[in-house]
């Protein structure tokens, strides 16, 4: 049996994340961010739905970008939205259900930057920066929704 055949799909798809985000450099997946984050997820979701936003703006309009552009504003923006619900939830369940979403968001929010990049190749220094960031996102509200089951 091949490396290649014990492999899990997930552990295929993050080695074919990397060459795509580090065109084949496989050391920069390690590297460390380049500022300090907020702590307060309700602050840094924020934000991180902010400079979706302003990304989304810089992507040319065009029928191809249409549909990515409103998807990843979409996704983008809900994992603030949906912390937010997660924040008030009056059950665990209900939390867990929130958390579990902003989860989702977070992931999909990184397909749609990686969709951008494709349409737009002159944006993947900023959506890289951002693909981390949902990629922080989505590994805390994974810590949080597993913790929490």
């Amino acid at each position: 049996m091949t490396n290649d055949e014990r492999m899990t799909t997930a552990e295929n798809a993050r080695d074919c994340e990397a060459l795509f985000w580090n065109d084949g450099n496989m050391l920069a997946v390690c590297e460390e961010p380049e500022e300090k984050h907020v702590y307060d997820l309700e602050e840094r979701t924020a934000r991180f739905g902010e400079a979706i936003i302003d990304f989304a703006k810089a992507i040319p309009q065009s029928a191809v970008t249409y549909r990515i552009i409103g998807q990843l504003v979409g996704a983008g923006t809900s994992v603030g939205a949906n912390y937010v619900e997660a924040d008030d939830a009056v059950s665990k369940k209900e939390f867990l259900k929130n958390i579990g979403t902003c989860r989702k968001e977070a992931r999909e929010t990184k397909h749609f930057l990686r969709m951008a990049v494709r349409a737009v190749p002159e944006l993947k220094p900023q959506a890289r920066k951002l693909w981390m960031e949902a990629k922080e996102l989505h590994l805390i509200f994974s810590k949080i929704w597993r913790s929490g089951k």
